[in-house]
């Protein structure tokens, strides 16, 4: 890690506190000075120091690796896992791979990915011998989502240029004290000669069609107006800011047309969330509102969904929220969107954990539900779920539900409503979730369903026990010297 980084994390630390530099270094038992050169990285952070910020603040050294660092060396301690990839590499060497050779490191996580996708694409083409021509994908070596998902990931899910070009826009509609949703409609017709038409007799299903031989934007009437307005906005982006979408897909290397296109899409409405949430004003928004996402869906007239996700993006370098996590699962447990500001690190290998409170809120609907959990590396998080249900367009058709999650690292709960009546401190009262099943190592958890792949499985056939694996205690006779989970 650079001594940069060091710098800036406790200075964000201080801010995250409320905290002056004098009563920060008050309670380090430091002088003003010494932490002013520290966080001017003029000064090392010396162990003494890194004590004092654990037992004050119960951050540790991990606290100092940047986030990208955290979920890469947790998507390579997944691949090393694997016994047919490695058989049992220190934790630290992996550590000190991500912190000297990053790109490195980034190289082998990609193709550990697409390793994996070869052999799930093998499994396809057994099973689907007597498939038309052309069903089967032959060369998805690597998966469209799952690099798009990526792209996004290493970013922070943030897309600065992006996001100030559509902050613009929207400050020059409020500047000329226009309606951003009316206004929108109008810049389509009147700069891009657009018609907007709302039709009930779209297909089922398609929410807008964009024609431009017949200059001509379809909008389904089943649309609420914040719905609209995005559709809207996203055909702008193409319209008015192709060549920046160009360029930050060409950035993104993608391996198919399908990635670049889906890239494309993911972008658009990156950019039509952030023409309808403008970035400073959503922020100060979210702050006052101390983040209730229902209040927000309010104010702006948006869904959950919309809300959430946006929330996940204001990681701008100066002006940052909390650091988000944002997730969307189903019933069994699909996880079709997936974005992280922070390091958390979402398993591709497997299920994800059945403890996790997201697949509980199925049970409430329309409930905001809250969970503490701890994840096996010891950090606490709070979680913050609540289903979402689509309309149905008509009779006898099927609504789609999801649980939508928003998770956040305990040391930034305090910051929102949701951690009112909680004592984000008590570990004890902390669920212990993993990462699924397949990676977790929690020797007695009640809901494994597969044991670890990379633990040695214990076979007794006269015994019997809650857990319905048994595993080799780390230094056992026997016991799998395979990385563990825990950086």
């Amino acid at each position: 890690m650079t001594p940069s980084h060091m710098g800036s994390r406790l200075r964000r630390l201080r801010e995250e506190q409320a905290l002056t530099q004098a009563a920060f270094a008050e309670s380090l038992g430091l002088s003003a000075s010494y932490l002013n050169q520290l966080e001017k990285d003029t000064r090392p952070v010396t162990s003494r120091v890194l004590t004092r910020l654990s037992e004050v603040y119960g951050v540790d050294s991990t606290f100092f690796a940047s986030d990208a660092d955290t979920r890469l060396i947790a998507e390579l301690t997944e691949a090393l896992a694997d016994p047919q990839v490695s058989t049992g590499i220190p934790a630290s060497e992996v550590i000190d791979l991500v912190r000297a050779h990053p790109r490195l490191a980034r190289a082998f996580a990609v193709l550990n990915q697409r390793y994996r996708n070869s052999a799930d694409l093998l499994a396809a083409l057994t099973e689907s011998r007597n498939a038309l021509a052309g069903e089967v994908d032959h060369t998805a070596l690597a998966l469209p989502h799952e690099e798009v998902r990526d792209y996004f990931y290493q970013r922070q899910n943030y897309i600065d240029s992006l996001d100030t070009a559509a902050e613009e826009l929207t400050n020059r509609i409020r500047m000329n004290r226009g309606d951003v949703r009316t206004e929108l409609e109008n810049r389509l017709s009147e700069t891009h000669g657009i018609h907007v038409s709302r039709r009930v007799d779209l297909p089922d299903g398609l929410w807008h069609r964009f024609s431009a031989d017949d200059h001509r934007l379809d909008l389904s009437a089943h649309l609420t107006a914040g719905q609209q307005a995005f559709r809207v906005a996203s055909e702008l982006a193409f319209l008015e800011h192709g060549e920046l979408l160009e360029q930050l897909v060409a950035d993104g290397a993608f391996s198919s047309p399908a990635g670049r296109d889906l890239a494309r899409r993911g972008l658009a409405n990156y950019f039509a969330a952030a023409v309808l949430m403008p970035y400073e004003r959503f922020l100060d928004t979210a702050e006052d509102f101390r983040y209730d996402v229902e209040r927000l869906m309010t104010f702006h007239a948006l869904g959950y969904e919309t809300i959430c996700h946006r929330l996940s993006t204001l990681q701008r370098p100066g002006a940052a929220g909390v650091p988000f996590s944002f997730v969307r699962v189903d019933r069994a447990g699909n996880m079709s969107k997936r974005q992280s500001a922070s390091g958390v690190h979402f398993t591709t290998s497997g299920g994800t954990c059945p403890l996790w409170n997201m697949y509980e809120t199925f049970s409430f609907p329309g409930k905001v539900m809250r969970q503490l959990a701890e994840t096996p590396d010891g950090r606490l998080h709070l979680w913050v779920s609540r289903t979402v249900t689509t309309r149905p367009m008509r009779f006898g058709q099927s609504r789609k539900t999801f649980a939508i999650g928003l998770g956040c690292e305990a040391r930034h709960a305090h910051r929102t409503v949701y951690s009112q009546g909680l004592d984000l401190g008590d570990v004890d009262a902390a669920t212990k979730i993993g990462p699924g099943c397949r990676m977790c190592e929690r020797p007695a958890c009640p809901q494994r369903a597969f044991p670890p792949l990379n633990r040695t499985l214990t076979v007794d056939a006269h015994r019997s026990a809650l857990s319905p694996y048994l595993l080799d205690e780390p230094g056992s006779p026997g016991a799998s010297t395979a990385l563990p989970l825990r950086p």
